[in-house]
């Protein structure tokens, strides 16, 4: 089964059962020693894009927003069983051309990540439906999210799970506030320590 590692700030790595690894915008933290298969960046801030963190696989794949935004529309890629597809992402601070989340199925759990955002349109018209089994979502406030908004976009997705991730701003050292991440509600709320890893499941 599939396994989630948080590894703090708005980052986070995923492996299948047959140990394909996937970090998602990689910054600080701990869990890089695994070569890499996958590296999803979400858009080009200096906390979403340390690549010095991770080990890539001779075949190993880096996807940008620039690669999964494609003359306006945002792009799906199939790689076997490891289907990733890209959806909007934007606010006064992130350009909507230049920055993404992404829907991501790993055995057969589907996962979004927000990346840096606020509430978009495609929440509703779109993941609403997608019927997600986890959803990760920036909630620090700072050129994205706050809690109260993120608990209200969280309502809007209807994830089995939600995480919140990217609880504290990057400049002040912190990968992790406890205090903000409980301020955040949802139903099916998981609030993951940095380092903390869980086993993901499929709900029908």
């Amino acid at each position: 089964m599939a396994k989630l590692l948080y590894q703090g700030h708005g980052s986070y790595r995923l492996q299948s059962a047959d140990g394909r690894v996937i970090y998602v915008d990689p910054y600080a933290g701990d869990g890089y020693e695994l070569p890499a298969d996958f590296v999803l960046i979400t858009h080009e801030h200096y906390d979403h894009t340390n690549l010095n963190l991770v080990r890539m696989k001779a075949d190993g794949i880096i996807l940008r927003a620039a690669d999964m935004i494609e003359e306006g529309q945002y792009l799906k890629k199939t790689y076997g069983d490891f289907i990733v597809r890209a959806v909007p992402a934007y606010n006064l601070k992130h350009d909507r051309d230049a920055c993404v989340g992404y829907v991501m199925v790993i055995d057969g759990v589907k996962v979004y990540g927000s990346g840096d955002t606020s509430r978009t349109d495609c929440m509703e018209a779109v993941l609403s439906k997608e019927n997600i089994d986890y959803a990760l979502l920036c909630i620090d406030g700072v050129y994205n999210m706050n809690p109260e908004e993120a608990s209200e976009c969280a309502a809007i997705i209807r994830a089995n799970h939600a995480i919140p991730i990217h609880v504290a701003p990057a400049d002040s050292q912190r990968l992790f506030d406890l205090s903000v991440a409980e301020s955040f509600h949802a139903e099916g709320r998981l609030i993951l320590q940095p380092g903390e890893e869980i086993t993901l499941v499929h709900k029908d």
